[in-house]
C-alpha cells in the first residue's frame, strides 16, 4: 500500500495573497504545490500568522477546488517577528516536537519556497537535523504564461549519504583533517589513528575544553597547534593560537601572564598588560602543564571558562574573552585533586574531552614514518637533503624499533637523533658507521641515571645547606630526590619511600612526611620536579 504524502509549508503572506478572480492569473506557490499531476498531496499542513487568517482560508479553499483529495489543515504560527531567527526557530521547533509523525504510513515534504528567508533557513536546519523527518519541496513558477500552469517542483533529500559525490568529498575532507592532526605523517599505529579519528570529530563539532595527557615529548604542544589549524581551516575560530607552559610562571607573574594587569598593580608593573586570555579571544588558548597552576589562578580560569569573564590583576573592571581551552599535562590530575593541589571543579570542567597521547615506545611501528618526517623537517630548516643508505636505515630501524630502545624523551629524542645524524652525514648520506656510533651513544646515555651521584643535590639544594651534608645524608637525600623525579605525584613518591614504615602508622600520610623532609633542605615538590 502506497504511503500518503503530507506537505508542511508556510503561508506566503504576499506571494500567496489574492482574493479576486484575477488571483488565478498569477502563480501562488502554496496552491501550485497541489496542482501537479505527478505530485498527489493527501494532506497540507499550512502554517500561517493569525493576522493573515483570511489569506490562509482563501488558499485553503482554492486548494480544495483544484485538488479535492487534499486535506488542508490550517495551523496558527505563533511567531511574532518573521525576521527574528531565535523566535522563528523556536516556533518551528515547537511545531516539529509536537507533531505526531507517522513515517510508516506517511511521507513528508517541507515546502521551502514560501516564508521569510529566516523561516526557510530554519526549516532547512530542522529537516537536516531530522526534527522534521522529511525531504524538501522546492517549487518554481512557469517560464511562460502562468494561467493554469503550476510551474515545476523539485524534491531534495538531505540525507547526504545518498549523494556519492558529496559523500566522497566529505570523506576526503575528513582524511585531510586527520592528516593535518598527524602533521601529514602516514602513521601506522591502529590505536593512535583511532585516537586521531575521535579527536578530529571533537575538533570540528565541539568548542568545549580539550585535555591532552601524555609523557613529556609525546607531542601535546604540536597536537594542540594542529587542532587549532583544523579549526582555522574550517573557519571555526577567528582569533589566534596562544600558548604558555604553566610550569614557567608563578604568583603575580602567573596572574599577570594569564589575566593581565593594570599599571601599578605590583612592583615592576609600569604599564597595562592585556594577558593571554584576552589575546586568545576568538581563538585557542593552550595551557601546557596545567597541573602547575596555583589554586588562585585555577579559580580565575574556571570562572573565565564558565562566564567568559575575568578580573585583571589590580583592576576593578572585568575583562571578557571567548576562547577555546586546550590543556596539556603529564601529571595525574586526579591525584593532585586528592592532594588539594588541583581544583576538582576545574578538573570536571576540562575533563569532558580527554585524549592520552602515547609515548614513542607505545608506537614503535610509527618510528619509520616519523623518521622520514624528521628528515623532511631538517630539509625545510636547513635546505639540505639528507638520506640514509639502505644498510644504515635497516640498522637504525632495527635498533629504534627494538625492545631495548627506551626513548625516554619520546619524539624529542627521535628529533635530536635525526638532527645529529643529518648534520654529520658526509655528502648528505647517513652511513652505517654513523648509525652504529649513534646507537652506542644512546645506549650509554640511557644506561646512566638521570644525573651522576650528587648531581641532583648540587643542582637543587641551596649551596649553604649542601655544604653541611655528610656522606650518609647525601646518599639518603640523593635517593629521595631520584624517587621524586621518577614519580608522577607527591603521594606516589611518598608511598615508594615509606612502603615499610607506613604499615606501622595508624594514619599513613606519606605525602605530608615527604613534604616535611624536603622542607628541611628548603625544597618543594614542584622545584624538585622542574630540575
Amino acid at each position: 500500500m502506497a504511503k500518503r504524502l503530507v506537505v508542511i509549508g508556510l503561508l506566503g503572506t504576499t506571494i500567496d495573497r489574492g482574493s479576486t478572480a484575477r488571483r488565478w492569473e498569477g502563480w501562488r506557490p502554496s496552491v501550485a504545490a497541489c496542482q501537479h499531476e505527478d505530485l498527489i498531496v493527501d494532506r497540507f499542513e499550512l502554517l500561517y500568522p493569525r493576522k493573515f487568517t483570511s489569506v490562509a482560508e482563501t488558499v485553503r479553499d482554492d486548494i480544495r477546488r483544484i485538488s479535492p483529495e487534499t486535506d488542508v489543515r490550517l495551523v496558527v504560527d505563533p511567531t511574532t517577528d518573521a525576521w527574528d531567527f531565535e523566535d522563528v526557530y523556536a516556533s518551528l521547533h515547537d511545531f516539529a516536537r509536537a507533531y505526531r509523525f507517522d513515517t510508516e504510513s506517511e511521507d513528508y515534504l517541507v515546502h521551502i519556497t514560501t516564508g521569510s528567508h529566516v523561516a526557510q533557513i530554519c526549516l532547512f536546519l530542522l529537516t537536516e537535523s531530522r526534527h522534521l523527518p522529511a525531504c524538501l519541496l522546492q517549487t518554481s513558477p512557469p517560464t511562460g504564461p502562468r494561467g493554469a500552469d503550476p510551474g515545476s517542483f523539485r524534491v531534495i533529500d538531505l540525507d547526504l549519504s545518498r549523494y556519492d559525490r558529496l559523500a566522497t568529498r566529505f570523506a576526503r575532507d575528513e582524511l585531510d583533517e586527520r592528516s593535518m592532526l598527524k602533521s601529514g605523517i602516514p602513521t601506522r599505529s591502529v590505536s593512535f589513528n583511532e585516537l586521531v579519528e575521535r579527536l578530529d570529530r571533537v575538533t570540528t563539532r565541539s568548542t568545549a575544553p580539550v585535555l591532552l595527557l601524555g609523557p613529556t615529548g609525546a607531542g601535546k604542544s604540536l597536537m594542540a597547534r594542529r587542532i587549532y589549524e583544523v579549526k582555522k581551516t574550517r573557519r571555526l575560530v577567528t582569533g589566534p593560537f596562544v600558548e604558555i607552559n604553566c610550569a614557567t610562571i608563578r604568583g603575580d607573574a602567573a596572574m599577570s601572564a594569564l589575566f593581565g594587569h593594570v599599571k601599578g598593580a605590583f612592583t615592576g608593573a609600569v604599564r597595562d598588560r592585556p594577558g593571554l586570555l584576552l589575546s586568545a579571544n576568538g581563538g585557542v588558548l593552550f595551557l601546557d602543564e596545567i597541573g602547575e597552576l596555583g589554586l588562585d589562578e585555577q579559580a580565575m580560569l574556571l570562572r573565565a571558562l564558565e562566564e567568559k569573564r575575568f578580573l585583571p590583576l589590580g583592576s576593578d573592571r572585568e575583562g571578557s574573552s571567548d576562547f577555546q581551552l586546550i590543556a596539556g599535562t603529564n601529571r595525574d590530575l586526579v591525584e593532585l585533586v586528592g592532594e588539594g593541589r588541583f581544583r576538582d571543579d576545574l578538573l570536571a570542567r576540562i575533563n569532558l574531552w580527554t585524549f592520552r597521547l602515547p609515548g614513542l615506545v607505545e608506537r614503535r611501528e610509527d618510528i619509520e614514518p616519523n623518521l622520514d618526517y624528521e628528515l623532511d623537517q631538517f630539509r625545510r630548516r636547513t635546505g639540505s637533503v639528507v638520506t640514509f643508505s639502505r644498510e644504515a636505515r635497516q640498522v637504525f630501524l632495527s635498533f629504534a624499533s627494538g625492545a631495548d630502545a627506551r626513548w625516554p624523551g619520546n619524539f624529542r629524542d627521535l628529533n635530536a637523533v635525526t638532527t645529529r645524524l643529518a648534520t654529520l652525514a658526509p655528502a648528505g648520506r647517513i652511513t652505517v658507521d654513523q648509525v652504529q656510533a649513534e646507537i652506542q651513544h644512546l645506549r650509554s646515555s640511557w644506561s646512566k641515571p638521570a644525573v651522576t651521584s650528587g648531581g641532583l643535590i648540587d643542582r637543587i639544594v641551596p649551596v649553604h645547606l649542601a655544604a653541611t651534608l655528610d656522606r650518609f645524608e647525601r646518599v639518603q637525600l640523593e635517593d629521595v630526590l631520584e624517587v621524586c623525579r621518577e614519580s608522577p605525584s607527591l603521594s606516589a613518591a611518598g608511598r615508594a619511600l615509606f612502603d615499610r614504615s607506613r604499615e606501622r602508622k595508624k594514619v599513613a600520610n606519606d605525602a605530608d612526611r615527604l613534604r616535611k623532609y624536603l622542607a628541611r633542605f628548603d625544597l618543594e615538590w614542584e622545584g624538585v620536579k622542574r630540575h
